[in-house]
C-alpha cells in the first residue's frame, strides 16, 4: 500500500525521539553522532538511524555527505 505524503509525515512526527530529532534540527545542521548522544542511554545508534530515516522517507529531513560525516 502506497502511503501519501500526509501520513507519512504523520507517522514521522507521532513518535518523541523524532520530534526531538527535528527539533535538535531546527537550530542547524548536525552529524548523525551528535543527533544520537542525547538517546544513547536508552538506544542504540542504529535505532537512531532507523528514526532518521522514517524522517527521510517523510520528506522532512535530507543528509548530505562530507568525507566520512553524514550531516543532516
Amino acid at each position: 500500500m502506497k502511503h501519501d505524503h500526509v501520513s507519512l509525515t504523520f507517522a514521522a512526527l507521532a513518535d518523541p525521539t523524532r520530534r526531538a530529532i527535528l527539533a535538535r534540527l531546527a537550530r542547524g545542521e548536525a552529524h548523525v553522532s551528535d543527533l544520537a548522544k542525547p538517546f544513547l542511554k536508552r538506544m542504540s545508534l542504529p535505532a537512531i538511524t532507523k528514526h532518521l530515516q522514517v524522517l527521510e522517507r517523510a520528506g522532512l529531513v535530507s543528509k548530505g555527505r562530507e568525507a566520512q560525516w553524514r550531516p543532516c
